[in-house]
């Protein structure tokens, strides 16, 4: 036991020393990581806790309870693994557990990434305290890059945490709507199953495959036809507006390929941009009745940073579904089919889900 210990300490230990190389500048960045996520523990207490507390609302009770068949259903039934992830809840007094600062410069889809002592790198920089956050997306800024500074409701330790009583579940997203609550805890335990570094897209993407296959699944063992209904509806809408980043971040690739001056590349994607917003508000009238839930991110000021991170977390998913059907929908076996492409090198690891999907699906990628 004290060896185990031992090695667990000189593993965080590890993460906050290693940056030191570098500055201090990283050394305070891995101290607000390790200290936010030892505080989210510290308010963490088991699900049983607050069943038994009096004091406990039953509106939230409900939900833990909720929660809780979905973290047994996401083992028994989706061979996600079994530990001590969400099965302890904490309410962080916030609307949302991290900020993640995403940034591309003026002219790009590329996304800046930064990269870590242990995980690799990523196309995102994660603070604990959001006045953090804004103080690094002002600094991009002064910098010329497009920045987007967008609130987490939730992240995984990628199950290095177990030890610790593993990731919680939290107050920033308890209170979704069940399948979306359900789509979450799937998608943050499949990382526990497979993480690649440096490979944001691949990671991603597998993850939302998974949470996919995981709600649908879901919902068919509730037999409740008002849940389907609600989440055939969520998922129309949010296959549009995924649909309407595409299209638009392929014009921005194309915009910035072609010639011509920075200037007429900036005139370009300022249309880009209106054409993208007038596109909403076709949608919304025609396919949503009105639905104005997608209203906040298009009436924000847009840049090519809100673009390049969606595509981040959705590029490779067709592949991954594809891959899936080619396993008979066999999670076991998809798995393993996922972890020997993650043992590839990232360029052979790219053609091989290349060849997954359809040319028209590969030709819709932006140019970076």
């Amino acid at each position: 036991m004290i060896r185990r210990r031992l090695a667990r300490t000189a593993a965080l230990t590890l993460v906050l020393t290693l940056p030191a190389l570098s500055g201090c500048s990283a050394v305070d960045y891995y101290g607000q990581a390790v200290g936010g996520h030892l505080a989210l523990m510290r308010a963490a207490r088991p699900i049983d806790d607050w069943l038994e507390d009096e004091t406990t609302p039953a509106a939230l009770k409900d939900r833990l309870q909720l929660a809780r068949e979905m973290r047994a259903f996401a083992s028994r039934e989706l061979g996600l693994p079994e530990n001590r992830s969400y099965t302890a809840y904490a309410d962080l007094k916030r609307p949302a557990v991290v900020w993640n600062v995403f940034a591309t410069p003026e002219l790009s889809l590329e996304l800046k990434t930064w990269c870590y002592a242990l995980f690799g790198c990523a196309g995102y920089r994660g603070y604990f305290d959001q006045a953090d956050a804004r103080r690094t997306a002002d600094d991009l800024r002064t910098q010329g890059y497009d920045v987007n500074l967008a609130p987490v409701p939730a992240y995984s330790t990628l199950g290095w945490t177990n030890w610790l009583g593993g990731d919680p579940l939290l107050n920033t997203f308890i209170q979704w709507p069940e399948a979306e609550l359900a789509r979450l805890i799937f998608h943050e335990l499949a990382h526990q199953v497979l993480y690649v570094q440096d490979d944001t897209a691949f990671n991603e993407s597998f993850a939302t495959a998974v949470e996919r296959e995981g709600v649908r699944r879901w919902i068919a063992q509730r037999n409740d036809p008002k849940l389907a209904e609600a989440y055939a509806q969520y998922e129309l809408r949010r296959a549009d507006f995924l649909q309407l980043l595409r299209e638009h971040r392929l014009k921005l690739g194309a915009a910035f390929a072609a010639p011509g001056t920075d200037d007429d590349k900036r005139a370009r994607k300022r249309q880009v941009f209106e054409d993208l917003r007038t596109a909403h508000q076709r949608t919304k009238t025609e396919r949503w009745g009105g639905f104005a839930g997608y209203d906040r991110f298009f009436n924000q000021p847009l840049n090519t940073a809100h673009l390049a991170a969606v595509g981040a977390y959705n590029d490779l998913v067709p592949a991954f579904e594809a891959l899936l059907v080619r396993e008979g929908h066999d999670l076991p076996r998809f798995y393993a089919a996922v972890q020997a492409l993650a043992e590839l090198p990232k360029t052979e690891r790219d053609a091989r889900l290349r060849t997954l999907v359809s040319p028209q699906q590969t030709a819709q990628q932006p140019h970076r």
